[in-house]
């Protein structure tokens, strides 16, 4: 689901069991506009992960700087997790080491 902040942005999330028991997850995005163009004080795209116990947990930025995304706006992100997401989400953050969620939802994933 998209933010009408950002309506022309796609994502495809993909979450595998790998063989140590971990979860793979593996997102690709495309159309997503650099977060400084959303609000003046945002710097950073920050993905969350959900879990059946916990709400949310910060798992990485995307950079939003022209040398992390393409010509048209591609990016990617891939971590392993040892917990199972339940739910992934992005939100456009002041910077990458906040422990909240902001107010500004980006994308996010319908329940796995």
């Amino acid at each position: 689901q998209t933010n009408k902040a950002v309506p022309a942005a796609r994502g495809f999330t993909q979450v595998k069991k790998d063989g140590n028991n971990n979860y793979a997850i593996k997102i690709k995005l495309e159309n997503l506009a650099e977060v400084e163009r959303l609000l003046e004080n945002k710097k950073t795209y920050v993905v969350w992960m959900q879990t059946e116990q916990i709400s949310a947990i910060n798992i990485g930025q995307l950079l939003s700087k022209t040398t992390s995304f393409s010509n048209n706006l591609k990016a990617e992100f891939n971590t392993i997790s040892a917990m199972k997401p339940i739910r992934i989400f992005i939100t456009a953050e002041e910077n990458g080491a906040v422990s909240f969620p902001g107010n500004l939802l980006v994308l996010t994933t319908d329940n796995f």
